[in-house]
Parts: structure tokens; sequence; C-alpha cells
């Protein structure tokens, strides 16, 4: 039998601060959320306040200082004026839009009100119309509906009647809506009235050549349909203009929330040198409230349990403002020492946006130029943008990473992607480069990549293949 008892261990952990684990969570937030989240703190913590801009003697105003030493038994704490001299006095500009338009679901709702059918069909349409995607797509298979239409509506069906009633919603508008595959789709976009030679073609190139379609296998399509190289270009370009995703015709508000994007930083370019500045929306001064401060002196002194209690509660709301405040400094503080490190390591590119010029930069050349961890820097970068003379840009973009030319410089890879893409829309498109090909023109300009990181790079910047590219 195993013998027990008591062993003693020593361990060293690291604890994180309040104030360091609220400067965390606040470097994480984009202007935005930022601001919703200093309205939150207002909100639940009474001992903070917004100091009214319209004060122009805040030395008569200001709140009373509070001493937390002056109470018994307390932990020594300065006393301070909560504020953060961050913001600005202009209106609170409106950064959600919303618009109000139709759903997919309601459009098609109306539509079916229009159709002659029976209660118990209706209420199947209805069910259908609901299970159909965003882009205006059935994906659940007939079969599978059947369990769900019996099992919600209590109605027993067949995949036959659901057949049925697929095509009455497939009748509807915006045409391809309740298809089940891209061909379906397309197939109903070219079910028209009186169709020209080029739509008859097009549908029967859809119907029955689909997969040589795809993958741009022309020559098999001419052959076994019999028509021309003209004829084939004709019904191509009809296919071309089809929707393949009708449902994005109609914006859903319901689902999504159209958002302005509000810049982090702003950068503009003074007697030629680029110059940061952190936009200054509106987050109010923060103030400790009077009343909550005067309480604090006055239950100094008494002793009643439930003083006590008052006293505790409105010291620890005085730490966390406190803590709240002082984050909001660091966190400005970090981000403007985060940017200025990307502008001074990129200050090529700043200077006329010229992506040829953005050198390799990883998360440890800033940490390095800053003096930051590695995961805050991770932190400032997150979902934060820059406004530029040139555009508005997330920070992520100025990240990549890079390899040596034949002359032994270093370029990014952001660098070799702009030059694929340009080489690739300049190509001969009844002609289109090769992969390997690829690999020769970089290799020309001093680029020494190999086939399959052109390849690699092709794929990020969703460019296919030389056979997918070919036109007639």
């Amino acid at each position: 039998m195993a013998k027990q008892g008591l062993t003693q261990e020593l361990r060293q952990t690291q604890r994180l601060s309040p104030l360091q684990i609220q400067t965390i969570k606040l470097l994480e937030l984009p202007t935005l959320e930022l601001q919703r989240r200093v309205q939150q703190e207002l909100e639940e913590n009474p001992v903070l306040d917004e100091a009214a801009e319209e004060e122009n003697n805040p030395e008569e105003e200001a709140p009373k200082n509070v001493s937390l030493t002056e109470y018994a038994g307390s932990d020594p704490t300065p006393s301070y004026k909560l504020y953060v001299n961050n913001q600005g006095k202009d209106e609170k500009p409106q950064y959600n839009t919303f618009s109000v338009k139709e759903s997919l679901q309601q459009n098609l709702e109306n539509q079916l009100g229009y159709c002659k059918l029976d209660e118990r069909s209706y209420q199947i349409a209805l069910f259908m119309i609901g299970m159909l995607e965003e882009d205006g797509y059935l994906r659940r298979d007939l079969e599978s509906l059947c369990d769900d239409i019996s099992f919600k509506l209590n109605i027993e069906t067949t995949v036959e009647e659901l057949e049925g009633i697929l095509k009455v919603i497939q009748s509807f508008e915006p045409a391809g809506v309740g298809a089940r595959d891209l061909r379906e789709c397309l197939l109903l976009q070219l079910d028209v009235d009186d169709p020209t030679p080029s739509q008859v073609n097009a549908r029967r190139i859809v119907s029955d050549c689909f997969d040589a379609l795809a993958k741009k296998h022309y020559p098999k399509i001419t052959q076994k349909l019999g028509i021309d190289e003209h004829q084939l270009k004709d019904a191509i370009e009809e296919i071309v203009r089809l929707n393949p995703k009708p449902g994005g015709q109609i914006d859903d508000t319901y689902s999504d929330q159209a958002q302005q994007i509000v810049p982090d930083f702003i950068l503009e370019l003074k007697d030629g040198v680029p110059v940061i500045t952190m936009p200054r929306f509106n987050i109010p001064e923060l103030r400790v409230n009077k009343n909550y401060a005067e309480l604090l002196m006055q239950a100094a002194t008494k002793s009643s349990r439930q003083e006590k209690e008052a006293v505790s509660f409105v010291k620890s709301k005085l730490n966390s403002a406190k803590w709240f405040v002082e984050a909001l400094k660091q966190r400005q503080k970090t981000l403007q020492n985060t940017m200025n490190a990307i502008v001074a390591f990129q200050y090529d590119f700043f200077i006329d946006g010229d992506e040829t010029k953005l050198k390799p930069m990883v998360l440890k050349n800033i940490a390095d130029s800053t003096g930051l961890d590695i995961s805050t820097i991770s932190r400032v970068v997150n979902c934060k943008y820059v406004q530029t003379h040139f555009g508005i840009y997330p920070l992520k973009y100025f990240f990549s990473e890079g390899l040596v030319t034949k002359s032994g410089e270093e370029a990014s890879t952001r660098e070799i992607k702009a030059i694929l893409t340009e080489s690739i829309k300049a190509e001969d498109k009844h002609k289109p480069m090769t992969d390997e090909q690829l690999v020769d023109l970089l290799s020309s300009k001093g680029y020494n990549v190999a086939r399959r990181t052109v390849a690699k790079y092709r794929d990020q910047l969703n460019i296919p293949i030389a056979r997918l590219r070919k036109e007639i």
C-alpha cells in the first residue's frame, strides 16, 4: 500500500495586476468598441462622471480630491482627479448606418402571397423559403426537408411534392433563387421566353457541358455541341452576365448591419514628412463623482458596520475608476508608440503608398523597436486602421515575411505578390503564363522564387491556374 503524506512545494507564478488586465482588454478594442466600452463603464461605475464640456473654470467646478489614507485601515492611495485628456469636443459622429430594405425572405414571402396555393402547400412553401441561405440557394436536401417539415409542421410530405413546390419558388424573382447548386441557378436564369441563339447555346453548355465549362475545356465544348468558336464566345458572354448569387441582390438588414470603418490613426504629410495623429473621437473626460467622494470622507470617521460597508464599496469603485482611466492613458500611449514605429519602419511606403516599397516586417521588428512584448504588438494591430492620403489600411497590411533577391537585398512577399498581380493582369489572355513561366519572369526581375512558392502566392491572391485564365 502506498504511503500518504504531505509535501510542501514552492512555485513562482506571475499574476497580472487589475491595471494590467484592464490595459490588455482595452488594447484590443478598435475605436468604436472603445467608445462603447467607456460608455458602459460610465453606466456601471457610479463613481465616474462625464465632465461637462462647457466648463470654463475647472478649478471651481472640479470635484474634491479624495485621500483614502484618511480612512483608517485602508491602503494608501494618493489623491487624484480622474480625467483623460485625449478627447475632442466635437459632436458625437454617428458611426453606425442602417438601411431599411426588404429582406430576401420578406420579398419571397410577398411573392408567395400572390400564388394560388392551398393552406398545406402555402405552409410548406413558407417553411422552404425560410430554409434558403443568404445567397438564395437551398442547400438542405429534400429528403431531410421532409423530416424537418414532419417534425416542425406536423405535415407528412414527399420529395415529389417538395419538388413541385420548389418549382413555384424558383419561378420568383430574383431569377435563380431556390437553386440547389450553381448549375441549376444558371439554368433557371437561362430559362427565358423567346431565347436568342446565344442564349440557346449558353443553356446547352450549362446543361450538357458544365464540367468542361468550369475547367475551360473549350475544344471539348465546341466538339460536343457542334458549334464554332464565335458561337462559343457569344454563349460564354451570356453566361458571364448571369448572377451566381441571386440572393445577394437584396440586403438583409436583419442579419447584417452596415458599418463604417473609423480609423484609429490618421497619417498626413506635413512638409513631405508623414505625421501620425489619433482622431479626437468622443471619449469623454472622466471625473470622480463629488457625492461619492464626500460620502467616503464623511464615513471615514464613523465606525458603524453599514457605513464601513459603504466606504468599502466606494473605495472599490474608486480603485476601479482609477485603473480604468490609467488603462485608457496607457492604451493611447502604446498605440501611438506602435504606430510611430510602423511608420518609421515603412517610411518610404507612407510617402506615396507604393506597395512595392513595403519592407518585410514581422511583429518582432516592432516589438524590438518599441520595447513592448510581441503579444502586446499583436493586440495593438488587431482590428485597427490607419487613414492615409492614399487610402485606409488595416495595420496587419504592413506585416509580411520576406526573401533575399539576387542582389542580396530583402524583398517582402507583398512586393512579389504585387509583381505577380500586375504581370498576370498584363498577360495575353489567349496564352496565359504558367507557373513555370511566372518563375522565369520573377527571376528576370531578380527574385529567386520556387514554382511552389509562386503557386502558393497565386492561390493567396485568388488567381486561378493558367488554363482557367484562358479566354477565347
